[in-house]
This record gives structure tokens, C-alpha cells and sequence, in this order.
């Protein structure tokens, strides 16, 4: 079985203006989830999960859903505030959404085989998306050995204000340790500047951060449930407070409860936080297509009909699943 990609697609947008998910970034008015699209199609993935918000379903379906190519097998889920664990603690509705573990947690009825989770605003790069399929395709459904595709920190900052990233700390023999939330991370001349557990610290550059493109399987699902429980409890009524992913996975690391190889990889990072980064995300997805890494526009009839096995088919078929009512 091939395995699924989960885009996490449910963002506000808050810093960069407007919903970034959207935003046409290629020469043709490609989105930077296309790219990840044809990327995760060249790599093998099978079935397309998006997260997202129901009050942008139909924008969502109109420029996205309708838009790809009928070869890539597509669904949708909802992140809903109301959407939590049964018999536990269920604070009152706020606009901010529950985060990044939440938004996967809302994705557990439709996945049923290993499956990578993305970004929708991130460039991840070919080769990524290459790694993180030879990792799934080797995985067992009830296997708790999962992926993380690890970047440099000073590959993945903006230039036009700070991020915050999740900092691994890895083995010499690539196992992730643990997952340290940092804010505030900015260049600093030779060095990356950021703020941990309340202080201002220096990173060197290589560390490797999470950008959110994991490798899981359903096994996450039950110890996710046990997480976001707790964290309901305790944060529940806060809110600005989120459910992160890294958060889960240290966690789990810290009990053992899972295993993380850390795919480290050269593949381009490039990423929409502030409006100001759009120039330079066009500019780099230029240079792409000018070296011939993609076509211009993406869809031509020859990728929409590339299956994931790299085999050209005489014509695109697939399913294309609109979001529920």
C-alpha cells in the first residue's frame, strides 16, 4: 500500500495577511501546495488527506480540489474546534484553532496506512518528499518507528521578522532525541538567535529543525488522544494556547513510547510567514524551473498522468473527493 500524505491546510494566516495556503507564488499562479503535490506524486505517495476549515471549504475546493490533476486521489477533513476526545474536557469555543496536533488528530478516521504530514505553506523540496516515501514504504501499520525530514536552522529563517521552529537534538547515529520548542529565532550574524524556556540563546548553523513534514503511522493516533487530553485539561481555557505536534513526539520519545530517524536532507526549504517573503519564494521557485526540476505551468498533460511509480500513463485518472457537507 502506498502511503498517504496529510496536508495540514487549516491556517489563519495572521502574520502574513491572508490565507498563504491560497496564494498563487509560481510564474502561472501556482500555489507552493501544488509543488508539494508534484513532489509527493513523483515520490510514490498515494491518497491526498487535506485539513482544513470548513469556512473556507469552497474556496478550497474551487481554486485547489478542482485544480490538480484527477490522477492525485483526494479527500478532505475538517478542523473543528468541536472536534475532540469523547468524555474529556471540553472547553468553550475560541477563534484560534487548537494547533498543529489537533489539526492531525482531526484526521484519524481517514487514515488507515502510514502516511507523511506537511504544511500547505512550506516548500519542501523533491528530494524530501523522496526520503520521507522510502521511510513510509518500509513501515508497518502498527509500527511506532516514525520520520522527521530535518532542515538547518539557517535555511529555514525569514528575513523579514523571527519564526519560531521546533529544535531537534539527534543522536550521532540520526535517532531524534527531543523536540524544544524556540521563538523569536532570527539571523545574528555568523549565528541563529532565538528565545528557550524564557531565555535568549544561540544556535550554530546545521542544527536541524522540524518544519512540520513527519512520518507517521495510525499507531500515533492512540498516545495523540492520551496527549491532547492532557493538554485540554491543563490549557484548555487559555486562548491563545496550542496543541503542538513536536510537543506529542517529545513526549513520547521522553516515555518511550516511539522512535524518530531523522532524515536529514539538502532539498531547498522555502516558506511563506510574511508577505514580504514572496519575492523571494517566487525567485527561488524560478530558479527551480530554469534548472528543470519543474514545468512551467506544473500541470502539463505529462506530469498530471506521472503516477507515483514514475510510470507515464496513457491518461490521468483518479478520484477527486469533495469536502463533506
Amino acid at each position: 500500500m502506498k502511503p498517504a500524505l496529510v496536508v495540514m491546510a487549516a491556517g489563519m494566516g495572521s502574520r502574513y495577511g491572508g490565507l498563504k495556503q491560497l496564494d498563487g507564488v509560481g510564474p502561472n499562479g501556482e500555489r507552493l501546495l501544488d509543488y508539494s503535490l508534484c513532489d509527493a506524486q513523483r515520490a510514490g505517495f498515494g491518497r491526498i488527506i487535506f485539513i482544513i476549515r470548513r469556512d473556507f471549504a469552497e474556496s478550497f475546493k474551487r481554486q485547489v480540489l478542482e485544480s490538480v490533476p484527477r490522477s492525485l486521489d483526494c479527500t478532505c477533513v475538517y478542523q473543528e474546534q468541536q472536534d475532540l476526545p469523547e468524555h474529556g474536557p471540553h472547553p468553550a469555543p475560541r477563534v484560534k484553532p487548537w494547533g498543529t496536533g489537533h489539526a492531525i488528530w482531526c484526521a484519524r478516521k481517514a487514515v488507515r496506512e502510514p502516511f507523511g504530514v506537511i504544511n500547505a505553506d512550506d516548500f519542501y523540496g523533491r528530494e524530501a518528499f523522496e526520503l520521507l516515501a522510502g521511510h513510509l514504504r518500509s513501515s508497518r501499520a502498527e509500527s511506532t518507528t516514525f520520520g522527521l525530514v530535518g532542515y538547518g536552522v539557517e535555511e529555514t529563517l525569514s528575513d523579514h521578522g523571527s519564526v519560531s521552529r521546533g529544535v531537534c537534538r539527534v543522536s550521532p547515529d540520526g535517532w531524534l532525541q527531543g523536540v524544544e520548542e524556540w521563538t523569536g529565532l532570527r539571523r545574528e550574524g555568523v549565528v541563529v538567535s532565538g528565545e528557550w524556556k524564557g531565555r535568549r540563546a544561540d544556535l550554530a548553523p546545521g542544527v536541524p529543525v522540524s518544519m512540520n513534514m513527519w512520518g507517521f503511522t495510525p499507531a500515533l493516533f492512540s498516545p495523540l488522544e492520551e496527549a491532547l487530553r492532557a493538554f485540554l485539561a491543563q490549557s484548555g481555557g487559555v486562548a491563545t494556547a496550542e496543541f503542538f505536534i513536536p510537543s506529542v513526539v517529545d513526549g513520547m520519545l521522553q516515555s518511550r513510547l516511539a522512535k524518530v530517524r531523522v532524515l536529514a536532507t539538502r532539498a531547498r526549504w522555502m516558506g511563506l510567514t510574511y508577505a514580504e517573503d514572496k519575492p523571494l519564494v517566487r525567485s527561488g521557485l524560478l530558479e527551480l524551473i530554469r534548472r528543470g526540476d519543474y514545468s512551467s505551468p506544473l500541470w502539463t498533460p505529462e506530469n498530471a498522468a506521472a503516477a507515483g511509480d514514475h510510470e507515464k500513463t496513457a491518461q490521468a485518472t483518479g478520484s477527486l473527493h469533495r469536502p463533506p457537507d
